[in-house]
C-alpha cells in the first residue's frame, strides 16, 4: 500500500526523523486555517500517490493564508496524471541550502534490501541513475543486521557527504530504517533529504510503501487506506478474504491455486485473440477450499464486474476434491439466483473428476457449460465473452 506524503511525514514525525510541519487540508478554507496555524511562508502541496505534482501545478508556494486559499482552490479538483486531487498538504517552509537523496527498498531480486543515496537530491532519480550512475550510491543491507551506524557511516561515505554533515546524515539514515522495519515497509524514500540555512537536516518529502502481507501485525494500517481510490470489486474481494486483483477484459476467472489461475490468464489471453482479442478481467484465487460461500462470493464479486461477459472456473482437484467443488458451484449458483445471469464455463480435473463433472452435468444450469481440458475452456469463454460484447 502506497501511501500520501502526508501520512509518510507523520510516520516520520511519530519514529522521530526531523520533518517540518505539515496539516492536510480536504478544503481551500481549511488549508487557509492550517496557513494560519503554522505562520509564514507554507507549501501547499496535491496529495496524489505519483511524481510530477511540481511540473503539473500542484505544488505552490504561499506568503499568506489567503494564497493559500488560493493555491488550494486551484489545485483541489485537479487530475495529475490520471489522480484527482481530494487532499493538499500545507507544510512548513523551509530555508533550504542543499538537497540529497535517500531510499531503502526490498530488493527482491537479489533477496535482500538496497540503500540508494545521492549528494544530488531534489531531481528525477530515475534519470539521474540512468545518465549518471555514479552520482547514486547503491548498498546493499543484509537482512539479518540492517542498517547500524557502520552500515549507516558506508553509505554516507559511497555519497560522498562533506565530513561536517555525516553526523546529522548518518541519525536520519538510523531513522529511517526505524520506520522501514517498525512499519514493514518495502520502500522508503526522501527526495529531497535538505539541509536548511541553520545546517540541520530535514525529510521534506516522503514516500512510503507498507507491506499490506504484514497486516495482521500492524493494525494501525488499516486507517491509512485510501477508501476513495479502493476499486470497490477489489475492496468486497477482501471482506471475503478473497485473493483478488481486477483487470481490464472481459472473461472472468476463477482458481484454486496462484500457479494456475496465472497459468490460466495466459491461456485465455491467447484464446482471446482469435475471439476478438477478449481479455481476462481479473485474477481471482480461491485457495484449497471452494466451498459453496466461497464459490459464491467469489463468482459475486466477478459478476458485479460490468465489464466481465463470461466467467471460467478452473479447478484442479487436490485437497479439496472435484465432488466438492462441484458441489460447492451448484449451491453457489442456488445462492446468487438470478444474478448468475452470465454464461460460466467450468472445467474440473483431478481428484475424483468424474464426480464432479456428473454432479454439474445432473444440475443442467442453464448459463454452465462443461469444458474437459483448460484449452478448451479458455477457448469457449473467450468465445462466449466475444458474443456477450
Amino acid at each position: 500500500m502506497d501511501l500520501f506524503e502526508y501520512q509518510a511525514r507523520d510516520l516520520f514525525e511519530a519514529h522521530g526523523v526531523p520533518v517540518l510541519a505539515g496539516i492536510v487540508a480536504q478544503t481551500p478554507e481549511e488549508a487557509k486555517a492550517a496557513a494560519e496555524k503554522i505562520g509564514g511562508v507554507v507549501v501547499v502541496k496535491a496529495q496524489v500517490k505519483v511524481g510530477g505534482r511540481g511540473k503539473a501545478g500542484g505544488v505552490k508556494v504561499a506568503k499568506t493564508p489567503d494564497e493559500a486559499f488560493e493555491y488550494a482552490s486551484a489545485i483541489l479538483g485537479m487530475d495529475i496524471k490520471g489522480h484527482t486531487v481530494h487532499k493538499v498538504m500545507i507544510a512548513q517552509g523551509a530555508d533550504i541550502a542543499e538537497e540529497y537523496y535517500f531510499s531503502v527498498l526490498l530488493d527482491r531480486a537479489n533477496r535482500n534490501y538496497l540503500a540508494m543515496c545521492s549528494v544530488e537530491g531534489g531531481v528525477e532519480i530515475e534519470q539521474l541513475a540512468v545518465e549518471r550512475p555514479d552520482a547514486l550510491a547503491r548498498i546493499a543491507i543484509d537482512p539479518s543486521v540492517g542498517i547500524d551506524r557502520a552500515k549507516a557511516d558506508e553509505i554516507i561515505e559511497a555519497a560522498g557527504f562533506a565530513p561536517e554533515l555525516r553526523e546529522g546524515v548518518a541519525n536520519t539514515i538510523l531513522k529511517l530504517w526505524d520506520v522501514f522495519v517498525k512499519e514493514d515497509a518495502t520502500l522508503v524514500e526522501v527526495n529531497p533529504l535538505v539541509k536548511t540555512g541553520a545546517g540541520d537536516i530535514l525529510a521534506l518529502d516522503g514516500k512510503v510503501t507498507l507491506d499490506e502481507n504484514a497486516d495482521f501485525r500492524q493494525q494501525g494500517h488499516a486507517a491509512l487506506e485510501d477508501k476513495d481510490a479502493t476499486d470497490p470489486l477489489e475492496a468486497k474481494a477482501k471482506e471475503n478474504d478473497l485473493n483478488y486483483v481486477k483487470l481490464d477484459g472481459e472473461v472472468g476467472i476463477i482458481g484454486n491455486g496462484a500457479g494456475l489461475v496465472m497459468s490460466t490468464l495466459d491461456v485465455v489471453a491467447y484464446a482471446g485473440e482469435k475471439h476478438g482479442d477478449v481479455k481476462p478481467a481479473n485474477f481471482l484465487d480461491i485457495g484449497g477450499g471452494a466451498s459453496a460461500e466461497v464459490m459464491a462470493a467469489g463468482l459475486d464479486v466477478i459478476l458485479n464486474d460490468s465489464q466481465v461477459k463470461s466467467v471460467f472456473v478452473n479447478v484442479f482437484g487436490g485437497i479439496t476434491a472435484c465432488d466438492a467443488v462441484a458441489n460447492g458451484i451448484v449451491k453457489a449458483l442456488e445462492i446468487l439466483g438470478d444474478k448468475e445471469n452470465k454464461p460460466l464455463v467450468v472445467r474440473l480435473d483431478g481428484n475424483n473428476v468424474e464426480e464432479g463433472r456428473r454432479i454439474l452435468a445432473e444440475a443442467n444450469h442453464p448459463m454452465v457449460t462443461l469444458a474437459d481440458t483448460m484449452d478448451e475452456g479458455a477457448d469457449k469463454a473467450a468465445e462466449l465473452a466475444h458474443a456477450g460484447r
